[in-house]
C-alpha cells in the first residue's frame, strides 16, 4: 500500500502522516502549504507541493507514486469564514472533492478515507451524539462536510471504492512541539493567544443549561486522532473491505469551556479569571460523541486525557511563539 494524504503537511495531516509512517505504511503528501508546513514532515515522506484541486497534478501523483489509497484532509475549515464565503467553501471543499474522486476512480484506487466533522450534526439536543443522530449542520462548513460524505459514499458505490468517513470532534494537543497547531481558530490556541498578549481569556456565554453555564464539548488529542486514521486505513486494506463506514472520533466525555480555561490556567501558570461575553450564534450547549462504534469497528479508543492535550499544546505554542 501507498497512501496519498492530501493536506498532509497541516496540523492534523502531519500527525496522520507520522503515525502511519511509524507503523510502516508508505505515505506521500500533497499540500499547497497555504496552512501546512513542510518542516512538519519527516525526511522519508515525499512532499508534492500543489493543490488537490489541480486534477492533472493529482493524476500524476497517483500514477508516479503508485498510490493505492487516499486520505483526504485538504479543506477549508473555519466556520466564520464559511459563513462569509459560502460559495468558496462549496466550490473548494465539495467541488475539489468531486474532482479528486473522479481521479481516484480513473486510477482504479479502491480505498478512500475522508476527513469529516462533528459539524455535520449541527446542534442536536442529546446527551451523546451517535452516528445515527440526525445531521442538521448550521453553517456552510458543516454543510460541505455533510455533502462531502454523501459524495464519498456515492462514488464508493458507483466505482467499487471502500470508503470511511471520520467525524472529528474538537481536536487539540500535539504529539511533538514542532507539530503543534499554529493557527488561532480553536479554543486552546485562542486562549493561549490571549494570555500571550497579556489579556484575559474569553468565554462566550455562561448561561447555557449546563452544570456551570458554559458549553460542554468533547476534546480529542490529535495523536489519538492520528491513530484513528491508521486504524481506519488498515481496516480499508483488509481483504474483505467493501462498502462504507462512518464513525465519530471523540473521547465520549464532556468538558465545559470553563473547566478547560481553568485547566489552561493551571498548565500555563496564568490563572487570571476569564471575561464572560455574549453567546456566539450557533453554539450548542452540549456536543459530546458516542465513541462506541469506532471502538467496535476500528478497534480504536482514545487514550489521552485533556490535561495531556493542554500541556502538549502549550509546549508547542511556546516553541512557535517565543
Amino acid at each position: 500500500m501507498t497512501w496519498l494524504i492530501t493536506g498532509g503537511a497541516g496540523y492534523i495531516g502531519a500527525h496522520a502522516a507520522r503515525a502511519m509512517t511509524a507503523a510502516g505504511e508508505r505515505v506521500v503528501v500533497l499540500d499547497d502549504l497555504s496552512t501546512g508546513a513542510a518542516a512538519r514532515l519527516g525526511a522519508d515522506v515525499p512532499l508534492v507541493k500543489g493543490s488537490a484541486l489541480d486534477i492533472e497534478l493529482v493524476g500524476r501523483v497517483l500514477a508516479e507514486h503508485e498510490v493505492t489509497g487516499v486520505v483526504h484532509l485538504a479543506a477549508h475549515k473555519q466556520v466564520a469564514q464559511s459563513v462569509a464565503q459560502p460559495a468558496r467553501y462549496y466550490r473548494e471543499n465539495v467541488g475539489g472533492l468531486a474532482g479528486l474522486l473522479e481521479a481516484v476512480a480513473e486510477a482504479g484506487i479502491r480505498r478512500f478515507l475522508f476527513s469529516s466533522s462533528a459539524a455535520v450534526y449541527g446542534n442536536p439536543d442529546v446527551e451523546l451524539i451517535t452516528e445515527d443522530t440526525p445531521c442538521a449542520p448550521v453553517n456552510p462548513y458543516g454543510e460541505t462536510k455533510l455533502a462531502g460524505e454523501w459524495l464519498v459514499r456515492a462514488a464508493g458505490q458507483a466505482h467499487g471504492i471502500a470508503t470511511t468517513c471520520l467525524r472529528y470532534f474538537n481536536v487539540a494537543g500535539a504529539a511533538a512541539p514542532e507539530l503543534a497547531d499554529t493557527g488561532v481558530f480553536n479554543i486552546v490556541p485562542m486562549v493561549f493567544d490571549r494570555l500571550t498578549r497579556d489579556e484575559a481569556p474569553r468565554i462566550f456565554g455562561a448561561d447555557y443549561p449546563t452544570p456551570d453555564g458554559t458549553c460542554v464539548r468533547d476534546y480529542i488529542h490529535v495523536a489519538d486522532l492520528a491513530e484513528a486514521h491508521l486504524a481506519a486505513a488498515r481496516r480499508l486494506t483488509a481483504p474483505d473491505a467493501t462498502g462504507d463506514l462512518t464513525v465519530n472520533i471523540g473521547r465520549g466525555e464532556g468538558v465545559s469551556v470553563r473547566e478547560l480555561v481553568t485547566l489552561i490556567g493551571e498548565v500555563t501558570g496564568d490563572t487570571r479569571p476569564a471575561v464572560v461575553e455574549g453567546r456566539r450564534p450557533g453554539d450548542a450547549p452540549r456536543a459530546v460523541a458516542s465513541a462506541e462504534l469506532a471502538a467496535r469497528e476500528l478497534g480504536w479508543t482514545a487514550r489521552r486525557g485533556v490535561r495531556e492535550m493542554v500541556d502538549s499544546a502549550w509546549r508547542g505554542w511556546r516553541l512557535h511563539h517565543t
